[in-house]
């Protein structure tokens, strides 16, 4: 790496950890129903939205009543968005035809948004209406970022509270997420990335006359090029924020339309991670020590910076099969060097790097390049960032609720090595709480390892992986981590929209979403219950770096121990062949 790498990373750094502070505070109020400035406008709506709903706010929920809210709600979203595409082809705002989208693609779509996963079988410019992509999929990622605030929230509380029955009501904690945290902060970039030339319009496409007319294999001649528009730039804002990162075009965030400039680029990168940091701050706070969740955040930046480090040198590496050839991949002022394939020239290496990291760190699944192209090990570090659990920052709410899930994990480690009951801000770690903490590990994991298993066995599986050999199996491993994980992004080399994998990752998104909600607030009911135990002499300090190395140590060994194997099928050995 050159000191223009590291400065980039640093920045980068800098700015999300100077807004993350002050916006945790702020959404600690939030959720505390404190006074803050945004109430004096947004106050009078939230009390609407209840009146309308018949919503009570003062009125709580035991951890099954929250899971049932949870559950039933986003049904009612999965069904709303099913529908929509399915009648597509009959509703308005249609000026260009489109017809209804195929059983098991909307299945797989609706899910996926549904799900904060935001996995794109097709093409968004080419296969969905405006008219869908807002009352669909926009509203969907609001919802399904609300649902992981949420339920964070919820966990929270079992830690903060002692011999309570209730966790907090779901419709208020999700009311607030949306109304007082996600959609001020999507308006506000939405017209930043407007004033960067990111389109928002209702029109749906305008013509363009081409520089030099084109002759297609028909021997037509083509001298107009169509060109799809629609309101882009409301639907990215809450996309990165939200970690949602599906994306109006096919390309996401590699397109012009939706991130034109380098600001652009560097306050979508800052929205990926910016909700995701701020919650430590706010988790902190909710249980009444804040280093509590700079303990957490440091966990984090520790996994995260050597990796998205690593990201940017193996691309910045030439390839030795165009080496060979005689080609000149040194950087230079007027050449990037380096891997290029797959990259926009007007972002290069690094901001490539940087943004694929934090993106599969955090579950947000957009791309300002494509990971496809990335060499070998350079693929592998996105792959191995979510395939750990989607805790490295991770998505809305979710991220942080899995990092807490190995905090007991590690605390009942510690507490088997000194022979003492295991306590994680006061409470006991017992058998039920390692039990569900068990489920919320191993359900994604048993999604990528059995599914990617699956794909590479059976014949419509096989018949969807283009490229032989180990790159093949890592496109479809790639595609079975995002799935599980709710990430969303892809090695674009698999041909996914087919029955079989709409299906498959259809099922493994909601897997890994719900199979780890329900034991999460399964946990957060029964922390809730507890007494607080008074910190003693023999007391594990959860605030201090031994805590942090260890909640590290156990993360990491848990991922080496399980993906080691496959990782060493596809990215390992296609790097050795490379190089060999």
């Amino acid at each position: 790496m050159n000191p223009e790498d590291v400065t980039q990373m640093g920045l980068y750094f800098v700015l999300l950890l100077l807004l993350a502070k002050p916006l945790g505070i702020y959404m600690l109020k939030v959720y505390e129903g404190k006074p803050c400035w945004s109430g004096i406008i947004l106050g009078p709506v939230e009390k609407l939205i209840y009146r309308i709903c018949g919503i009570d706010r003062a009125e709580e929920m035991e951890w099954k009543g929250y899971t049932k809210a949870v559950l039933f709600f986003n049904l009612a979203g999965f069904l709303f968005l099913y529908a929509l595409m399915r009648f597509q082809g009959i509703l308005p705002w249609n000026v260009r035809g489109f017809g209804a989208v195929s059983p098991d693609l909307a299945f797989n779509t609706a899910v996926s948004f549904v799900t904060n996963t935001n996995w794109q079988a097709y093409g968004g410019e080419s296969t969905l209406t405006n008219l869908v992509q807002m009352a669909g999929l926009g509203v969907q990622n609001f919802l399904s970022a609300g649902t992981g605030m949420a339920v964070l929230v919820a966990m929270v509380r079992g830690f903060a509270r002692q011999s309570a029955k209730t966790i907090g009501s779901f419709w208020v904690d999700l009311t607030r997420s949306v109304l007082y945290v996600l959609a001020p902060l999507s308006l506000v970039l939405a017209i930043i990335l407007v004033s960067q030339g990111v389109v928002q319009t209702f029109s749906e496409k305008t013509e363009v006359k081409l520089i030099q007319s084109v002759t297609t294999t028909e021997g037509k001649k083509v001298d107009n090029q169509e060109i799809a528009l629609g309101p882009v730039a409301s639907q990215i804002a809450i996309k990165q924020l939200g970690t949602n990162g599906g994306g109006f075009y096919n390309v996401n965030s590699a397109h012009p339309f939706e991130n034109p400039t380098p600001l652009s680029n560097l306050l979508e990168m800052i929205a990926i991670l910016l909700i995701p940091a701020a919650l430590c701050y706010a988790f902190g706070a909710m249980v009444g020590d804040i280093r509590q969740g700079q303990a957490l955040i440091a966990v984090m930046l520790i996994i995260l910076i050597p990796m998205m480090a690593g990201t940017i040198w193996f691309e910045h590496q030439a390839n030795p099969k165009l080496t060979a050839l005689g080609v000149d991949q040194t950087a230079t002022d007027l050449m990037a060097g380096g891997n290029m394939e797959g990259k926009e020239a007007r972002f290069g290496i690094t901001s490539s790097g940087i943004w694929a990291a934090a993106t599969t760190a955090a579950s947000n699944g957009s791309v300002n390049s494509m990971h496809d192209s990335f060499s070998p090990l350079g693929g592998l570090i996105p792959m191995v960032l979510m395939q750990l659990g989607e805790i490295i920052f991770g998505g809305a709410g979710s991220g942080l609720y899995g990092l807490l899930v190995f905090a007991i994990i590690g605390i009942f480690l510690s507490g088997l090595m000194v022979g003492r009951t295991p306590e994680y801000l006061g409470k006991k770690i017992e058998a039920f709480e390692i039990k569900m903490a068990s489920l919320v590990i191993l359900v994604p994991i048993a999604c990528v390892l059995l599914g990617t298993a699956m794909a590479v066995v059976v014949k419509p599986g096989l018949g969807g992986i283009f490229n032989p050999g180990p790159h093949g199996f890592s496109e479809a491993l790639y595609a079975f981590s995002s799935a599980s994980n709710n990430n969303g992004s892809a090695f674009a080399g698999l041909g996914a929209n087919s029955v079989f994998y709409n299906v498959i990752l259809g099922l493994a998104m909601l897997f890994g979403r719900y199979g780890v909600i329900i034991p999460v607030l399964a946990i957060a009911g029964s922390l809730a219950s507890k007494k607080t135990v008074p910190a003693g002499s023999g007391t594990f300090p959860t605030h201090t770096p031994l805590f942090v190395f260890l909640v590290t140590g156990v993360i990491l060994i848990v991922g080496a121990l399980t993906f080691m194997p496959a990782l060493a099928l596809g990215p390992i050995v296609e790097h050795l062949m490379l190089h060999g």
